[in-house]
């Protein structure tokens, strides 16, 4: 199968409330996808080491795909102002109930959980809320990030921290060098000593992962969204759906015809037997929208006897009129992208440079890993093969995939690596 198009899922859903972080759990599953997910994990790590190099995702069912168009109609790329109107009020309602009365925040969330997006657009939601309120200033990284101790003392006096203000993503204030640690390490002192404006750090994961453990002792109590279970993804996928709310989605499981979609009877007031997927869905993407809305897109299909480019709209009464109807390929049948067997370090160290910065071009991620060329070019050109990284054409960055992710942590955990709490 040709693998369809994921939209940048940074833009992505409003989530759960915001918590703080140590009070972050996985959704729940059942024992029998939790036993089936670690043999299919087993299983493809015995066949990536023999597959052929040129190998790339393929899904393993046989149902029509549907058509560019339907798949943006029937799971369109969700807004990040949305996202940031959502996440504005949580940051409100913390303060209100005292889960952080810090005039600094720091936003920590896995890498595509839509974070970052949504604090690009705090500087005009501030705006659009109120034009005579304080604007947000957003802090842009320097094009050098490689500086010594003194040199970043100099950035930072060089920006107003003396009115609200925001990082999207502080992943880009530094490189894993030995040159390229002094920007974050002045800002975090910083903010640790106080005295500074209202202000906003996003941070993936992995990023807090590494740094969080410099300053220990300092109490910056982050906040995360919280992660979303298998009710909160199956709303999102179906207000999706549904846009202006003229019409719903009707999603059924390919093999026994179980209903995924809607979540609730609303069709014609008829007991329904619903499916799992959404439950194994949430688990296999720990919650994260963003790796979920890449799987959900991935697994809906036309109907087996219907052209992909003409998905039709059930007219019948019992399905529900003006609902768009669709096909979901069971996970069984979904194969997810597998991170291939090589000898060496080399792929781990791409792969885990990558999710530290948030995404790297080629020249700062030969630094940050120490892999020359023209090996580097190689990993680089196996790993955009299988569908675990992708260049973004705005600023030439590699970074990996949300259809891959869950494939990349699952296997960087099983080799030693230090990964996330998410």
């Amino acid at each position: 199968m040709t693998k369809n198009p994921v939209p940048n899922i940074e833009a992505t859903c409003p989530q759960g409330s915001l918590i703080p972080v140590d009070e972050w759990k996985l959704p729940e599953t059942s024992v029998r996808r939790s036993l089936k997910d670690a043999f299919r994990h087993i299983l493809a790590q015995i066949r990536a080491g023999v597959a052929r190099e040129d190998e790339t995702f393929k899904s393993l069912d046989n149902l029509p795909e549907l058509a560019r168009s339907e798949l943006q109609s029937l799971a369109p790329q969700p807004d990040a102002r949305v996202l940031a109107t959502s996440l504005s009020r949580e940051l409100d309602a913390s303060r209100s109930v005292a889960l952080s009365s810090r005039n600094v925040i720091f936003l920590v969330a896995p890498p595509f959980s839509g974070v970052r997006s949504a604090l690009e657009n705090f500087p005009q939601l501030r705006r659009d809320k109120d034009a005579d309120a304080v604007p947000w200033t957003r802090i842009l990284p320097p094009e050098n990030v490689l500086l010594d101790e003194q040199g970043a003392r100099d950035w930072w006096d060089r920006q107003d921290l003396s009115r609200p203000w925001v990082i999207p993503e502080l992943a880009d204030f530094w490189l894993r060098h030995l040159s390229g640690l002094a920007l974050i390490h002045e800002l975090l002192r910083r903010v640790s000593a106080g005295g500074l404006a209202r202000g906003l750090i996003g941070c993936s994961s992995w990023c807090w992962q590494f740094w969080s453990s410099y300053f220990e002792g300092a109490h910056l109590a982050p906040l995360t969204p919280a992660p979303m279970t298998a009710a909160m993804l199956g709303d999102w996928f179906q207000s999706l759906a549904s846009g202006n709310g003229e019409h719903g989605v009707i999603a059924r499981m390919a093999d026994d015809g179980l209903y995924v979609l809607p979540m609730v009877d609303q069709l014609d007031g008829k007991k329904r037997k619903y499916s799992g997927f959404l439950r194994d869905l949430a688990s296999v993407a720990r919650g994260n929208p963003g790796v979920a809305f890449a799987i959900w897109q991935q697994s809906l299909r036309a109907s087996p006897e219907e052209k992909p480019e003409t998905v039709k709209f059930a007219e019948a009464p019992a399905e529900g009129r003006g609902s768009a109807r669709c096909w979901v390929v069971p996970f069984d049948q979904l194969s997810l992208p597998v991170v291939p067997q090589i000898q060496g370090d080399s792929i781990g160290l791409v792969l885990h440079a990558l999710l530290l910065h948030d995404g790297l071009d080629a020249s700062l991620l030969a630094l940050a890993t120490g892999i020359p060329e023209p090996e580097l070019g190689f990993v680089l050109a196996r790993l955009a093969r299988s569908d675990l990284i992708e260049r973004a054409d705005a600023d030439n960055c590699w970074k990996v995939t949300a259809f891959g992710y869950p494939s990349i942590r699952r296997h960087l955990d099983g080799w030693g690596y230090p990964v996330d709490s998410f």
